[in-house]
C-alpha cells in the first residue's frame, strides 16, 4: 500500500479511454452523469462510439443491448441505485436473458456517497444482480483493481456488473496489476481468522488486521473482487487453515457477499462465520467516514467481529 488515495470511478475513465484507442468494438453509453462516472474520458477519444441518452437509465440499458446484440462490448454506466434498480427489468429482460455483451458499471455506490442520502446510498445492488443468472458481479477493492477489472470486462463475453465507490480511498494494488475474473487473492497471510472483504472495505479490512496483530491476532484479508462466480477454492483454503471466517462489505448484509460465502461454506465447508455490513435499514445523510462508524462497517467493528467469532471455534 501506497497510502496514495484515488477514486475508482477516474481509473474507470482512464480504462475507457484506453479502450477506446485498442478496441473499435468498444461503445459506451451514458444517462446524464459522464463527469461523474467519468465516461467523458471515453467520449474525448470516441465521440463517435458515445452515446449520451439525457435522463433515461432505462432506454440506456435497451440501446445498450441492443448494440451488443449487433456485436458491440457495450459499457453502460450510472450511478447503482438507478443501475440496480430502475433498469433491473431492463438488465433482466435485454442483457441477461439473452445472454449479451453488456458492462453494467455503477459508481456511487454505498454509504461513502455521504450528503447525497439513503435515496443515492445502493445497499442492496449486488444482491439484486448477482440473483440475475447469466451476470457476472465485480466489486474491486481500488482504483488500480477498478482499471484493470474494466480491461477483464471489455475482453469477456457476456453481462457484467460492475460497483464502485464516489470517493477517493487508499490504493492498494500497485498501477499495473492484472484482474482474473472470478478469482481471490491474499493480501495479507493469517492463521488465526479469515477477513474477506470487498470494495473499500478491504482496505478497512487490512488496517482491522493490524490492529488484531497488536493483540496477537493473525488474521487473514482475501479480497473477494468477484462476488459472482464466487471463489469457492480460495473460499475453502482460507476457512479450512484458520476455522473463523468474517465477511466485510459496504452493503446490506443479505444477499451480498456475507450472503454469498455463508451459502457457499454451509454447503461445502461449515464454518464459525460472521458477516460485517449494514442490516436491514437503510442509510442516511452524512459525511462518508461518520456513516460507516454509525453503521458498524469501522475497523474496530471487524476487530470485535473477529475476536467474537474465533471464540466459537471447535
Amino acid at each position: 500500500m501506497s497510502g496514495e488515495k484515488l477514486a475508482q470511478r477516474s481509473y474507470y475513465g482512464k480504462a475507457l479511454a484506453d479502450l477506446a484507442e485498442i478496441d473499435p468494438n468498444v461503445v459506451v453509453l451514458d444517462a446524464d452523469l459522464a463527469g461523474s462516472t467519468k465516461t467523458s474520458s471515453f467520449e474525448k477519444v470516441a465521440p463517435e462510439r458515445f452515446v449520451e441518452v439525457g435522463i433515461a437509465e432505462a432506454n440506456m440499458i435497451g440501446i445498450a443491448a441492443g448494440l451488443a446484440a449487433s456485436g458491440k462490448t457495450a459499457f453502460a454506466s450510472t450511478f447503482g441505485v438507478f443501475a440496480s434498480g430502475r433498469c433491473w427489468e431492463q438488465i433482466r429482460m435485454a442483457v441477461a436473458y439473452p445472454n449479451l455483451n453488456v458492462k453494467v458499471v455503477a459508481t456511487h455506490c454505498g454509504l461513502s456517497v455521504g450528503p447525497d442520502g439513503a435515496t443515492h446510498q445502493a445497499l442492496e445492488d449486488i444482491a439484486i444482480m448477482r440473483a440475475l443468472p447469466n451476470m457476472t458481479v465485480v466489486v474491486p477493492c481500488d482504483a488500480h483493481e477498478a482499471y484493470a477489472a474494466t480491461i477483464a470486462l471489455a475482453k469477456t463475453n457476456g453481462p457484467a456488473y460492475m460497483r464502485m465507490g464516489r470517493s477517493e480511498f487508499p490504493v492498494i494494488k500497485p498501477a499495473d496489476c492484472t484482474f482474473t475474473i472470478g478469482k481471490a487473492d491474499v493480501v495479507r497471510e493469517g492463521t488465526d481468522v479469515s477477513i474477506i472483504a470487498c470494495g473499500q472495505m478491504v482496505q478497512t479490512s487490512l488496517e482491522a488486521a493490524e490492529m488484531l496483530a497488536a493483540e496477537g491476532i493473525n488474521a487473514e484479508v482475501i479480497n473477494m473482487a468477484t462476488i459472482k462466480p464466487l471463489d469457492g477454492e480460495a473460499i475453502k483454503a482460507t476457512a479450512s487453515k484458520t476455522g473463523a471466517v468474517v465477511t466485510v462489505e459496504e452493503h446490506s448484509v443479505i444477499g451480498g457477499l456475507g450472503s454469498a460465502v455463508a451459502e457457499y461454506l454451509s454447503e461445502n465447508l461449515p464454518t464459525p462465520m460472521g458477516r460485517i455490513g449494514t442490516k436491514d435499514t437503510f442509510g442516511e445523510s452524512g459525511e462518508a467516514e461518520e456513516l460507516l462508524v454509525k453503521y458498524g462497517l469501522a475497523k474496530e467493528d471487524i476487530v470485535a467481529k473477529a475476536k467474537e467469532i474465533i471464540k466459537l471455534k471447535s
